[in-house]
């Protein structure tokens, strides 16, 4: 219990005595609610006076459930029982714990708190029974969550989990649905021996040229009052389409029940409402149905605009946008309610960042990255400033610690040199004034865990470590090549297996990947790359933007790397947000990450690390790299194939904004530069750039990046 039991004292009594007619007033204003909204920092109600009451505090509420004759809250803290909406009582044993590490003043110290539950739901026929979904597993309760059991997830190697629910069907008993971002639903019959998942995606909408269906945002079951001997209906709707589906359970298939013509578009937090359901799309609340228990296919199924509802969410008081809410229908019985999460999407679109705060200072600005050894004269940065001024752009982004770990500018912080090495190093006041006489926005890059200077000093204390070698860690890849270079074969062939030293017929060469890594859960190599970014926000830069902010990602020997700062319950992500926790706390400018455009586009952080959802309340602007040349060549590419790049920045960068649930800029860098890769062959030209930047302000961006490593800008667009 979240209070504490007081000792019994006549003095107790009397305070008790005086206080019951207050408490008895707030018991009763619990229950006579009418609405019922989660905030980042708690739970609240307002009864039918129009009275607004604190129900619980200590988080963000994300979800609430009616269970029964109590409800449930999903927070950030995890899981909370109430019978009277007063007392909390939090269900958190056996799920799984974040631990996030905190460094100040050169001493560490430990926050432990329940993962991100990415989904919380009930089975509407036994409140005992709940799930919850996490990245990597969904968690199963059978009693109430006093005691959770982890159930995995689909055996596949990218975390990636959305949604989850859980109910009893026929012939299957117990069943447990889970949503991945990649791979589709599966179910898992938990009570059954040797219980396995199983995928049921058929008839789910898939990605255009790809085998996956495309992610599934909710599911929602349905049990009949009237009959409860009937089996439930099992609605799903999809995150990036306005797709809603029935499923068939007996031939396990999804039949689509209802569509909207978009391009693009949410269908989220589905509430069951009687025969219809009731669902948030990205700026508006509508009702679909009511459907008919009978027909299980078509997708003529009426909807209408649940303005009403809109209004009520939209109306109610305080300064904290409400994440979720619970309302009593008017004119419907009682156990009637509509629960619905996810409202952010009601101001998609419609929303901009409020002027002078970190965010609003980032929008909309558009620019190319700038080779700092162009930046080290007037004539060498002249042809720069004609492209920005001629492009009609606002923005340049600068390496002041660059790919080999060298500082580009002479610190003032002396400590630095502990870390890094100065290098031919621009005049940054110098520089930032001519850039501020023409009004162009300044962004210092800080490549972060990609650090030879760093992980050379101290005889390797701060490298990743290579534990079967004794030494820092380095990625490679072998080729194999027959001995006699007259047989067949003799070409060299990459492999991304390890190979074995010795074979009579062929000879391994050995080619090291030209990176060298720092540990990223070092709290000293955080430190060191805060105070860099700190002093480059005092010294006048725009913002601040941090590349190769993940793991390392290369290398067939991937598995002999070892983290000797990783401290005990820390993962990638958590190591990766205590970072962006320790230099939000020390500079005031608006941060930028640069992801994978794998990372942007599908909801996980497999092998970098790099988890939006949980990066998006640390930063205010990610630059996903969604390079065509990057993806499978064939992604995207159906007819007509020279529109591909327009496809991968416009799904991309909405995918990306959703995914953070709006709460920061996306700012995709767009490939200005030839890739020798089959698409590039064909297809690159000045139209494969202009499309990359078309999509980006069709999807509503706040900006974009040109990328050229060489800093080459002949193919970017006239203004």
């Amino acid at each position: 219990m979240i209070r504490h039991k007081p000792a019994i004292s006549r003095a107790f009594f009397a305070l008790a005595f005086v206080l019951l007619p207050f408490f008895a007033k707030t018991l009763e204003t619990a229950q006579d609610w009418q609405i019922l909204w989660g905030t980042d920092v708690g739970l609240y109600s307002k009864d039918s006076s129009g009275t607004v009451d604190i129900l619980w505090v200590g988080g963000k509420v994300q979800k609430i459930i009616s269970r029964g004759s109590g409800w449930v809250l999903l927070t950030d803290q995890g899981v909370f029982v109430s019978e009277d909406l007063k007392i909390w009582e939090p269900r958190n044993r056996g799920l799984p714990l974040k631990v996030i590490k905190l460094y100040e003043e050169g001493e560490k110290s430990f926050i432990t708190t329940v993962q991100q539950i990415k989904d919380l739901e009930i089975d509407p026929t036994n409140p005992e029974i709940m799930v919850c979904a996490f990245k990597d597993a969904i968690y199963l309760t059978r009693n109430g969550g006093r005691d959770w059991e982890n159930l995995g997830i689909p055996n596949f190697r990218s975390n990636g989990v959305k949604a989850a629910a859980v109910t009893t069907l026929p012939g299957g008993g117990l069943t447990v649905f889970c949503t991945h971002s990649i791979y589709g639903v599966y179910y898992i019959n938990p009570l059954t021996e040797g219980a396995r998942w199983i995928e049921i995606s058929a008839g789910l909408e898939k990605m255009e040229t790809t085998d996956n269906a495309d992610e599934v945002s909710d599911i929602a079951i349905v049990n009949d009052p009237a009959n409860p001997r009937a089996a439930p209906v099992i609605y799903a709707s999809q995150t990036f389409r306005r797709r809603l589906y029935r499923l068939d359970w007996e031939r396990k298939t999804w039949n689509l029940i209802w569509a909207d013509p978009s391009a693009f578009g949410a269908v989220d937090s589905l509430a069951p409402l009687g025969d219809s359901i009731v669902s948030v799309l990205d700026g508006q609340i509508i009702e679909i149905g009511p459907f008919s228990p009978v027909r299980t296919t078509g997708i003529d199924s009426p909807y209408r605009t649940r303005l009403d509802l809109e209004a009520k969410i939209r109306a109610i008081p305080g300064n904290h946008r409400p994440n979720c809410v619970m309302l009593k229908e008017p004119g419907r019985q009682e156990a009637e309610i509509v629960s619905l999460s996810e409202l952010w999407l009601l101001d998609e679109g419609a929303s901009t960042p409020a002027p002078g705060s970190r965010a609003g200072v980032a929008d909309n600005k558009e620019g190319l990255y700038l080779p700092v050894n162009h930046a080290m004269d007037p004539g060498s940065l002249k042809p720069y400033l004609d492209i920005i001024e001629q492009r009609g752009l606002n923005m340049v982004v600068i390496d002041m610690k660059d790919d080999l770990g060298r500082l580009r500018f002479t610190p003032e912080n002396s400590s630095l040199s502990d870390y890094g090495r100065v290098f031919w190093p621009v005049d940054i006041e110098n520089f930032l004034k001519t850039m501020r006489d023409r009004g162009i926005y300044t962004v210092a890059r800080i490549v972060v865990f990609k650090d030879p200077e760093a992980a050379a000093k101290g005889g390797g204390r701060y490298a990743v470590w290579d534990g079967p070698g004794n030494r820092p860690w380095q990625g490679y890849y072998d080729t194999r090549r027959r001995k006699d270079p007259d047989r067949e074969e003799s070409a060299s062939v990459l492999t991304t297996q390890i190979l074995p030293d010795r074979d009579p017929e062929f000879e391994i060469l050995r080619t090291w990947y030209d990176e060298k890594w720092v540990d990223p859960y070092s709290e000293e190599i955080w430190d060191y790359n805060a105070s860099v970014a700190q002093e480059l926000a005092r010294r006048g830069f725009d913002e601040i933007q941090f590349d190769y902010i993940r793991f390392p990602t290369d290398g067939v020997n991937l598995g002999d790397a070892r983290y000797r700062w990783q401290d005990s319950g820390m993962d990638m992500d958590s190591a990766i947000v205590s970072f962006l926790r320790h230099v939000r706390s020390r500079v005031d400018v608006p941060i930028s990450i640069d992801i994978y455009g794998a990372n942007g586009w599908y909801r996980t952080g497999a092998r970098t690390g790099q988890e939006v959802e949980l990066f998006a309340p640390w930063v205010d602007v990610i630059c996903p790299m969604y390079y065509p040349s990057h993806f499978e060549q064939d992604f995207l590419a159906q007819n007509p194939p020279e529109l591909r790049p327009y496809r991968i920045y416009f799904q991309g960068t909405l995918r990306t904004r959703y995914i953070a649930r709006g709460q920061v800029i996306v700012r995709p860098w767009a490939q200005a530069f030839y890739l020798n890769v089959s698409y590039d062959r064909r297809y690159y030209n000045n139209d494969y750039v202009r499309r990359q930047v078309e999509a980006v302000r069709d999807a509503g961006s706040g900006g974009f990046t040109y990328w050229n490593n060489s800093g080459r800008y002949d193919d970017i667009p006239e203004k």
